[in-house]
């Protein structure tokens, strides 16, 4: 019973990465006239959606999800961000999608540690997963530049990929860690 439950939340968290993917990050700022603008961010809801089964269920769950995530585009559907295949291997962005692995498992045994979770340690634990993806994601593209893969610029890749990318992303994991903290309490998860 507990490996049907397990794979349920394994197969939940790879549903959540999927959508999140195609959902466009953005803040909503009130204005002057009191009507409501929106500005949009450089990243979807993808990481933050591997991030919360890790948060949620534990790192079993969260390292499951990434890898069955990375294996259903690889293998059978065009997933990623510039679609999928095992050709993806070659992209200068699968250094990322790499680091889901590493990343998923590192905020579940973070967040397993913590008896009390609270938003301020959840975000922490969040961004450093973050920031581990994204060395992960840039060790990949030296790789790939040493071995003259490359068809831009490594400083340019690294720009696109990573600088651009991060500020709207440490502001999702911490919205993401809110969201686990609700999900949390609705859930009745301990």
């Amino acid at each position: 019973m507990k490996i049907i439950s397990d794979w349920s939340k394994a197969l939940t968290g790879i549903m959540l990465i999927l959508i999140f993917a195609m959902i466009p990050s953005g803040l909503i700022l009130p204005q002057k006239d009191l009507s409501l603008s929106i500005i949009h961010l450089q990243s979807t809801w993808q990481t933050q959606g591997l991030f919360l089964p890790s948060l949620l269920c534990g790192y079993k769950i969260g390292t499951i999800s990434a890898i069955s995530y990375l294996f259903i585009g690889l293998f059978y559907l065009p997933i990623f961000h510039g679609g999928g295949s095992i050709g993806y291997l070659l992209t200068p962005e699968f250094g990322y999608l790499l680091g889901f692995v590493p990343a998923a498992w590192i905020c579940g045994v973070l967040a397993s540690k913590n008896a009390n979770p609270n938003l301020i340690s959840y975000s922490i634990y969040t961004i450093i997963s973050l920031l581990i993806l994204h060395i992960i994601g840039i060790s990949y593209l030296i790789i790939c530049n040493i071995l003259g893969r490359l068809d831009s610029n490594l400083i340019d890749l690294i720009f696109i990929n990573s600088l651009i990318q991060l500020p709207s992303q440490v502001l999702l994991c911490i919205s993401t860690s809110l969201i686990s903290l609700l999900l949390r309490n609705i859930l009745l998860i301990k």
